[in-house]
């Protein structure tokens, strides 16, 4: 498996989670977009010093090859991912709280 396959496949899980199993529905709310510009920033300017830096590398063959601030796209997926996951389960674990 690529690690584009790979990241393809993080978003669609994160995806499914967020509508089908915890039902956060965060995608469809503006402040989750906003949020996560802010993050996007941050990640952009990490991955881009670790990968123009050299102190991160790809193999070719299993990247896209296109780039955002020398870091590759998938990067940017597998963040989306890890993101929309952790905060999802995050608001699904505290509405299961406030209504014990």
């Amino acid at each position: 498996m690529t690690y584009t396959q790979a990241a393809v496949l993080g978003v669609i899980a994160a995806i499914g989670v967020d509508f089908f199993v915890w039902r956060t529905r965060l995608l469809t709310r503006r402040v989750w977009w906003v949020s996560y510009a802010i993050v996007v920033f941050f990640q952009l300017l990490t991955n881009g010093f670790l990968t123009g830096r050299g102190i991160v590398l790809y193999n070719p063959d299993d990247i896209l090859g296109l780039r955002i601030v020398w870091a590759p796209v998938e990067d940017l997926l597998f963040g989306f991912a890890m993101v929309l996951l952790t905060v999802s389960t995050w608001v699904r674990l505290g509405r299961t709280r406030v209504s014990r």
